[in-house]
């Protein structure tokens, strides 16, 4: 049991700090990719208004 114990403890504090700075990253990453997709969007809905696109 104290080495489950041991192991668990390694495991632990190997990996604590690199899941706040992965999970960090990833949603910067994850926030300019939506950032970027609503631009995309607002941009085609712009053009369509510009160019006399019938929304029915």
């Amino acid at each position: 049991m104290d080495k489950i114990l041991l192991l668990k403890e390694l495991y632990l504090e190997a990996f604590r700090n690199w899941t706040n700075i992965f999970l960090n990253k990833y949603f910067k990453v994850f926030s300019w990719f939506c950032f970027a997709l609503l631009l995309i969007t607002v941009y085609a809905f712009i053009f369509r208004v510009a160019t006399g696109f019938a929304f029915d």
